[in-house]
């Protein structure tokens, strides 16, 4: 029996107000001793970090960073007014520790699922325990499936030549700035709505006005996700939750993108049933089809796919315009790329599901770019018991514990004194030939048993559309300004990518 359960139920005997004196006394005792040898910013009784948090709201990502850089261990601990203690680390041998070697003591959460829990209800990404068991062995049979994957790459096919490039055709012969983030976002909400859902939004159709019944399905999304991300950066949670019981603010944007969200799903969980009862598509078609025929309940189906729509399009977005950018800034890495993808193309005549696996310095520019720039910057969890990380740091019940993908990407430690370059070779044990790279040193993709089921998706998404529009454009940037990472709930580049179109000349 602990020291703390001994005192615990002696507590129970002993006057009201001697019992706070105690409690607040072993509370000092216990924090003091959790924060030895645990660097972090200056934090002050009850209040914590907060004024070192306030301070850096708008930079809080980059002061992590700085903070986890000059730790011996790469692990900072953080305190905030109404809110557990957060440990923050970007020690590959923490994560792993976190996210396989002990996963069942560092759970999503209830602080966490409650954060996303009005817009992703009860889906895959938000729950924990069986719930979470359940849908995790259904999405595995079904992402596993050929048939998904050529799916995939014949909807890939119809939006990049039906949809995106007539777009960048018409930008280039206009002379038309483009928000190459926009078009990005646009494109992959599109693809994902039919691989998800079986609906076609049309949005970059130039010939074709957007369907009314879907036109506000992003829109709904998008606000949905930038306010569940404003609560996990809040200072206060208390603030939030109240807003929210009030019907105020924010809180009410969301509350109205959700039933905005629920509404479209639902139509669209109708009109699919009917489908399916008629002999629709079924096995060879979208993911609903298959939830559906699984045999799951309108809510479920609801929530599932509302979580895969929400990862399954602003990541892709994000690692597609994050390599853009760079590629305008390193031609000679742009060069070695479109080498291999002319060369892989003209050898199979296309870009089938086999040459884009082939596609190897695709996929390292890929890598290198999320690992500078990573979709989710983030993942935390929270602790279900007392535990000792492998770095030494003491983990209390209900302590938050983040790992920092960002963070990692960019630690001198785990990728040399060049860490803030944007080098494809470095993913090269030898030319042509990929390194094994631990997934806890890069957890883009997390790692563990909740893996991403739809990394392989997003890679073949990828690569597919940046080699679709690389052999046939030249992107310029518009102005010098070095862009801004902003990592709300999926990370986005701050006020877009501004570029002019110009069509690339064949060699």
């Amino acid at each position: 029996m602990s020291i703390i359960t001994i005192l615990s139920d002696l507590l129970i005997f002993l006057p009201s107000w001697l019992m706070m004196i105690i409690s607040f006394s072993l509370y000092i005792y216990f924090t003091k001793r959790n924060s030895i040898n645990i660097p972090g910013p200056k934090s002050y009784p009850i209040i914590g970090s907060l004024i070192s948090f306030y301070q850096n709201r708008h930079r809080l990502i980059q002061w992590y960073t700085h903070l986890l850089s000059i730790s011996p261990t790469q692990t900072i601990m953080v305190r905030r007014l109404g809110a557990p203690p957060t440990i923050i680390t970007a020690n590959p041998s923490n994560v792993e520790y976190i996210l396989k070697n002990n996963f069942n003591n560092y759970p999503k959460g209830k602080p966490f699922t409650e954060i996303l829990g009005d817009f992703l209800g009860s889906g895959i990404f938000n729950v924990d325990g069986e719930l979470w068991n359940s849908q995790r062995k259904l999405a595995s049979h079904e992402f596993s499936t050929k048939s998904l994957n050529k799916f995939v790459v014949q909807v890939l096919e119809q939006e990049v030549e039906q949809r995106l490039v007539p777009l960048l055709v018409r930008a280039c012969e206009n002379d038309i700035v483009l928000d190459l983030q926009e078009v990005f976002k646009c494109f992959a909400f599109d693809t994902i709505c039919k691989v998800a859902l079986g609906i076609d939004r049309c949005s970059l159709d130039i010939s074709h006005p957007p369907s009314p019944t879907f036109a506000g399905l992003a829109e709904a999304f998008y606000t949905a996700a930038e306010i569940s991300a404003l609560r996990g950066a809040a200072p206060v949670s208390a603030v939030w939750k109240a807003k929210r019981a009030l019907g105020l603010g924010s809180e009410k944007k969301l509350r109205e993108a959700v039933e905005s969200i629920h509404v479209t799903i639902y139509s669209i969980i109708r009109a699919k049933r009917l489908e399916n009862e008629k002999g629709g598509e079924g096995e060879n078609g979208d993911l609903l089809s298959r939830l559906i025929l699984a045999g799951n309940d309108d809510e479920m189906v609801r929530d599932m796919v509302i979580s895969f729509v929400m990862a399954g399009h602003e990541t892709t977005s994000s690692g597609m315009t994050w390599l853009i950018w760079l590629l305008s800034e390193n031609d000679d890495v742009e060069k070695k790329l479109l080498h291999e993808m002319m060369l892989l193309e003209k050898e199979a005549e296309g870009l089938s599901f086999e040459v884009l696996k082939e596609m190897n310095y695709m996929k390292a520019c890929l890598c290198e770019s999320m690992r500078l720039y990573p979709p989710v910057a983030w993942d935390s969890k929270h602790a279900a018991a007392n535990d000792i990380l492998p770095d030494g740091t003491v983990v209390f019940k209900g302590n938050r514990v983040t790992y920092s993908a960002y963070g990692m990407g960019r630690m001198v430690e785990l990728w040399g004194k060049d860490s803030l370059e944007f080098k494809p070779d470095r993913w090269f044990d030898e030319p042509g030939v990929l390194k094994m790279v631990s997934p806890y040193k890069f957890p883009v993709f997390h790692a563990g048993p909740r893996v991403c089921l739809g990394k392989e998706m997003a890679l073949i998404q990828m690569k597919y559309v940046v080699a679709s529009v690389l052999r046939r454009f030249k992107f310029r940037p518009v102005g010098l300004e070095k862009p801004v990472y902003v990592p709300l709930l999926t990370a986005c580049m701050g006020g877009g990518l501004k570029v002019r179109v110009r069509k690339r000349s064949v060699t």
